[in-house]
Order: C-alpha cells, then structure tokens, then sequence
C-alpha cells in the first residue's frame, strides 16, 4: 500500500514538471578555498513557469552539473509567484533593479513579440509574455540580470488594482490597443441594439403562401 502511494506521489510529480517550462540560464564553475586547497562546483540559474503568469528563479550548486541542475529546479518550484500579466503583454511600463543590474520593461502590442534577450527572454518567455520590449541597462552577469527582470514583474499590478487605486474605469487604465479593441467592440454591440431584432420569418406562413397562390393560379387556367 505504502509503495502504491509512493508510486503515485512520483506519477504526480511527473506530470507537474512536464506542464512547467525550465530553463537553464547560466552554468558557470565556482571554487571554494579550503584548508588543503580549492573546492570547484558548479552554479546554476534556473527559471521555472508555467507560461500563465507564475514565474520562479532558483540557484543550485553541487559537485556535478546534473545535481546542480536539479537544486536549482527545486529551489525555482519553491519560490514561484504570480506577476500580473495583461492579454500576452504587461500592463504598463516598469524598471528592475539587483544590484549592478537594471532591466527596462514597456509593454508591447500583438504580433510584436518578445524583443529581449539573454536571461531577460527565459523569464519572460517563461512567465507566458508573448509581447514586450526591454532593455538591459546595467550588468551584464547574467544571474543580476533574470533578477532584476523578476523584480521588474513582482512590481506589475493588475488592471483592477490600478482602477482602485486611481479612481478610473478598467478600460482607461489599460494599454492603447487594447483600450481601442474594447472601445469598438461596445460600439459593434451599440449598433446592433439600434438596430432592433429583425423580423423572423416562420416556415409554415411561407409554405401555406405558396401554396395558395399555386391554387389560385390553377384555378385561372381552369377559366
């Protein structure tokens, strides 16, 4: 029974790592002196998400790759949140910062796509933006870098805690094309209430019409 449950509990464990998307950032040696001399490992950045807005970093170090690879995913599963995301992009423009690093995010509209690159790519991609611009401004050390772009997503709010927070409308606060989008579509249902209901037309009235001015036709042959 006990081995049953431990079967399913990995079962489980395998389908969550095939839904999140990882992505190895930066491998790089370290080495740690000691008494006798130095110790090498190896760093890994990892990024974790599951390409719906939950987004987390993880550093894992060990003796081989392999295990280093593998803390750092668990690290990243332990620490993902939710960044607010808005219809592929972010909901306005925003600035990260870690340490020597500092990354500039502006929202972008559809068929833009992701114009980033280096660790700023894996944690967007990952956190499931399709379109936005950025700009890395600062250090280029990878690791202070994806970072600094997770600082920049943690700062993102929603567009309903911004209408709260400024006394507006959902619409006003969200971006331009998306603001025009939904301005035309209320415009398309206006029109359509104008319009009125048409007119449906019953089968039944149309069958029997026919088939009394077929009867009234044959009866003028007939004189």
């Amino acid at each position: 029974m006990a081995d049953r449950d431990r079967r399913r509990e990995r079962r489980d464990r395998d389908e969550e790592r095939e839904e999140l998307d990882e992505r190895v950032i930066d491998i790089r040696r370290v080495a740690k002196v000691i008494k006798g001399g130095r110790r090498f490992a190896f760093r890994t950045v990892v990024v974790v998400g599951d390409n719906k807005g939950n987004i987390g970093i993880g550093i894992g170090k060990a003796r081989a790759v392999p295990d280093s690879i593998r803390k750092g995913n668990e690290k990243a599963r332990r620490n993902m949140n939710k960044v607010s995301i808005s219809d592929g992009t972010i909901p306005y423009q925003v600035t990260g910062r870690f340490a020597g690093a500092q990354v500039l995010l502006k929202p972008a509209a559809p068929g833009t796509g992701v114009i980033a690159g280096g660790g700023v790519r894996a944690v967007l991609e990952a956190a499931g933006i399709r379109n936005i611009l950025s700009k890395s401004q600062g250090s280029p050390n990878l690791l202070n870098v994806a970072l600094a772009t997770l600082d920049a997503l943690h700062q993102l709010k929603s567009a309903e805690q911004l209408a709260d927070m400024r006394g507006k409308s959902e619409i006003e606060v969200s971006p331009v094309w998306e603001r025009r989008g939904r301005m035309n579509s209320v415009r398309r249902d206006k029109d359509v209430d104008t319009e009125g209901p048409t007119e449906q037309v019953n089968p039944d009235d149309v069958a029997v019409a026919t088939a009394d001015a077929s009867a009234e036709d044959s009866t003028e042959d007939n004189e």
